[in-house]
Formats: C-alpha cells, sequence, structure tokens
C-alpha cells in the first residue's frame, strides 16, 4: 500500500492529462551488423493489420527518409561504420523529434530499425528543450557507449549513448580513426547543440547484462545505475519505477528507450542481438506502461524488431501489443 502511493504521489508531480499520440518511424539499419532492422517498422504495421486494429490509420505517422543505400558501397570507415549516412538521417531525426516535441503536450512513439537512431532522437529532444533536462530511461541488454575509439566491432547501434554524452572514451582508446571518421564524430556529437544532450546523472539502465570493458569502465566514471533483472524481480516492478521517477525528479522531461532485446532471448529471436536472461513480455509490458504513466514521459523508441530474423512475425506482434496498450494508457 505504502509503495503504491509514493507511485502515485510522484505521478502526480505534474497534471496528469491525456495526450495526443504521434508516430515517427525510421527505418534505418544502417548501424547494425545484420540486415533486416530497417523492415522492423513495417512488420509492426503488419502485426496491426493481423491484429485488426487501426492503431496506425488513426495516429498521424512520419517517416524518415533512410539512407540505406549506404549499405551497397565500399566501407571506408571502419571504427564507425556508415557514418557519413548515419549523420543524415541523425540530422533528419532529430529535426522531425524536434517539430513534433514542440508541440504541447504530444506523447511521441518512434519505431526504429537499429538502435543507433536513438542519437537522432534525444538530439531533437534536446533541441526541443534546450534549456530543460532530459532525463533517459534506457532499456537494453547493452549499455551502448562505445565511441569509434573503443568499439570493437564499428557499429553505431552500440554508440548512441555515447553520442548523446559526447563521450569519446579516449582513456581506454583502443581504435585509431581515419580523419573522416572523426570529423563526422564530432559533427554527429553537436547535433543536438554544442553541449552534451543528456547528463551521465540523468541517465538510468534497466536489464544492462552484455558490456565491453570500455563500458564498464565508464559506468564506474559515471556512477550510472542499472537495475539488473534480479533487482526488478526482487524489488518488484512497481518499486523499480517509484525509484528511477524519484531519481529522475529533477529532469523536466523524460525519454523512454526499448530495445527488445532486454527481453528474454527464447522471446527476442527476432532481434539482431539477443541476450538470455532478459525480461518476459509482461514484466516489459507492464515497466513500460507504469513509465508512461509519468507526465514527464513524453517519448518512448522501440528498436530492433528484425523480421528477418524471427518466427511468423512473433516479435513484430509483441511490440504492436505494447504500442497499443500503452497508447490507451497515454491517451486515457
Amino acid at each position: 500500500m505504502k509503495k503504491s502511493l509514493t507511485l502515485i504521489l510522484i505521478l502526480l508531480t505534474t497534471c496528469i492529462s491525456a495526450k495526443p499520440i504521434k508516430i515517427l518511424e525510421v527505418p534505418s539499419e544502417i548501424g547494425a551488423d545484420k540486415r533486416g532492422a530497417s523492415l522492423g517498422p513495417r512488420a509492426i504495421e503488419i502485426a496491426a493489420i493481423n491484429a485488426n486494429s487501426d492503431f496506425f490509420h488513426q495516429h498521424a505517422t512520419t517517416e524518415i527518409e533512410p539512407e540505406n543505400q549506404a549499405l551497397y558501397l565500399k566501407q571506408t570507415t571502419p571504427y564507425a561504420k556508415n557514418i557519413n549516412a548515419f549523420a543524415k538521417v541523425m540530422e533528419k531525426t532529430s529535426t522531425s523529434v524536434a517539430q513534433i516535441m514542440r508541440e504541447k503536450n504530444t506523447f511521441l512513439i518512434v519505431i526504429a530499425g537499429d538502435h543507433s537512431t536513438a542519437a537522432g532522437t534525444l538530439a531533437g529532444m534536446k533541441k526541443a528543450f534546450p534549456k530543460q533536462r532530459i532525463g533517459v530511461i534506457w532499456i537494453d541488454a547493452h549499455a551502448d557507449l562505445h565511441s569509434p575509439y573503443t568499439s570493437p566491432s564499428g557499429n553505431l547501434q552500440r554508440m548512441p549513448v555515447a553520442i548523446a554524452l559526447s563521450e569519446d572514451n579516449h582513456l581506454k582508446k583502443k581504435n585509431k580513426p581515419d580523419s573522416e571518421t572523426i570529423v563526422l564524430w564530432e559533427k554527429i556529437k553537436e547535433i543536438g547543440g554544442p553541449n552534451r544532450n543528456i547528463q551521465p546523472s540523468d541517465l538510468v539502465y534497466l536489464t544492462v547484462r552484455d558490456k565491453d570493458p570500455q563500458e564498464e569502465f565508464l559506468m564506474r566514471k559515471y556512477n550510472l545505475k542499472n537495475y539488473p533483472l534480479e533487482d526488478i524481480r526482487g524489488k518488484g516492478i512497481e518499486e523499480v519505477i517509484s525509484e528511477i521517477l524519484r531519481r529522475l525528479r529533477h529532469c523536466d522531461v523524460i525519454y523512454l528507450s526499448f530495445d527488445v532485446n532486454s527481453m528474454n532471448s527464447p522471446i527476442s529471436q527476432g532481434t539482431d542481438t539477443p541476450a538470455a536472461n532478459g525480461l518476459t513480455k509482461k514484466e516489459a509490458e507492464n515497466l513500460l506502461l507504469g513509465f508512461c504513466a509519468s507526465p514527464k514521459v513524453r517519448c518512448l523508441e522501440f528498436a530492433e524488431v528484425n523480421p528477418l530474423l524471427d518466427q511468423q512475425n512473433q516479435m513484430a506482434e509483441t511490440i504492436f501489443h505494447m504500442i497499443h496498450a500503452i497508447s490507451r494508457e497515454v491517451e486515457k
């Protein structure tokens, strides 16, 4: 009872009212290792059709033109693959996000291909709220804290948080990026503005369980909070939501990012990087519903649905079920 009252008090810190939902689709996969994530947004739309839902007909949807043609070209920036094309996608994404987020009380759902586009979403939020603190709740198997100086793969899907933090991690440098990569890396870090798009103290992780040493170093350096699965189950979802919202109480607006690999690998086969020991579908949905009940949460992003790796579109169906449930919560 006490936990329930605490959560209610947190949610009432701002006047609760229905928020109109808008959809932004970013069918980009240039940051991924495997092909197919660009088909994720369309797979989720098909899941809606198969469920006899008119969700995508009822809600205004904008689609970012991707730069996936870059995948046909010879790779010239191995420590940040396709970064030239990614800079264009990030700029376009940030512009659209900023435009939507400036609309009073709008709730934005971003349906992305690979997770690299989250850097563009955060840059857009910074453009929309340049003088406000942006809280980030990052639900993912990975911390996504690599840079071209540390990345073992060069895949930009593992770099969006580092971009938002403007973090190179030179102390753990293992790569020597070429000059083109360095110039473009500096450019994308400033798409949201000359300073960091988010502050380390305003970032909270959930279910991160696959970290490289360079990422672990940054998590210790900034004292970044991560809620592993055992903590979520031990404390209970309601208490975890309450703790995180208290931690981010000084933030003016909150961004919620959900990578489908945060769920257990038997559920999330339809993704590029499935990881064991993740959330159940019900746990994931309850977390998202709980966070989205807060009036400060203004943007929710789903990433890494890959129908080419899926079976009978199960992953997309799972995510659409969540989107539909969340939309009812937000719009009620």
